[in-house]
């Protein structure tokens, strides 16, 4: 039996980089896979390429900083799919910008994206699960929210806020009873479109590359799906006395 066999499960950010993995590998598990996205065009074509390896799931417009959406989007997958067992809030943005020197106008961006759109989905998860039988809520924090970065002012604040945010959605839940577990993962440097963007507006690409690689004892840096079979078991019913936990797959990074 494959792992996330029966679950329907929603990605945020779903169309590219962890998100679309993410979406892929549960698909792979056998979750009914609800991908969401501003971004109509590759969203949809993540959801192609699942139904061509024979999952199941389609495709929601989102901007996850939208409570009107949030609310929308909610009614849609239960309508389309039935009770909602797995949320993983992934969308994310990263701006270079350390603390003398960013405004607050990027400050603000970040921070509405990878915090406020991780709190209103956390927010309408628990809503829609605690009236379905329970779940599992994944936010995907980073190692950035672990450890500092000079140049990271805003992304890190972001991303620890939401390790500690997961921490108090998690005992709130199960002080309810709602049987919803809350769990935070902490990836190091990816593999992604987002990472390439970070590295061509470095003065030096290369020698920030190098950089990164040095962060992570382990000697090289990690790829999506290494963070999407994470998310698999903490999805899966495999993680069933896991809540208010850090996932760390980081290659060594925060060991230092």
């Amino acid at each position: 039996m494959k792992r996330l066999e029966g679950k329907t499960a929603m990605v945020t950010g779903g169309a590219a980089g962890i998100g679309r993995a993410v979406a892929t590998v549960f698909a792979s598990q056998g979750a009914k896979v609800v991908v969401s996205d501003v971004n109509e065009k590759v969203g949809s074509e993540v959801v192609s390429d699942i139904h061509k390896q024979g999952g199941s799931g389609f495709f929601v417009k989102q901007d996850v900083t939208s409570e009107a959406q949030w609310a929308e989007v909610m009614e849609t997958v239960v309508r389309k799919a039935g009770p909602l067992h797995v949320l993983v809030n992934n969308a994310g943005v990263t701006e270079r910008g350390d603390a003398e020197t960013i405004s607050l106008e990027d400050w603000n961006a970040i921070l509405d994206v990878n915090l406020n759109g991780v709190f209103l989905g956390t927010q309408y998860g628990i809503k829609t699960m605690k009236e379905t039988g329970g779940g599992a809520i994944i936010n995907i924090s980073s190692a950035l929210g672990l450890v500092g970065d000079a140049n990271c002012s805003a992304y890190s604040a972001s991303k620890g806020g939401v390790r500690l945010f997961t921490k108090s959605a998690a005992l709130l839940c199960g002080r309810e009873g709602y049987g919803i577990r809350v769990n935070s993962i902490h990836p190091g440097v990816i593999r992604t479109a987002m990472m390439e963007d970070g590295l061509a507006k470095a003065e030096d690409p290369d020698a920030e590359l190098q950089r990164y690689i040095a962060w992570h004892p382990i000697g090289y840096l990690g790829e999506p799906e290494d963070i999407a079979y994470g998310a698999v078991y903490l999805a899966s019913d495999e993680a069933r006395f896991v809540t208010g936990s850090e996932l760390v797959i980081d290659g060594g990074w925060t060991a230092n």
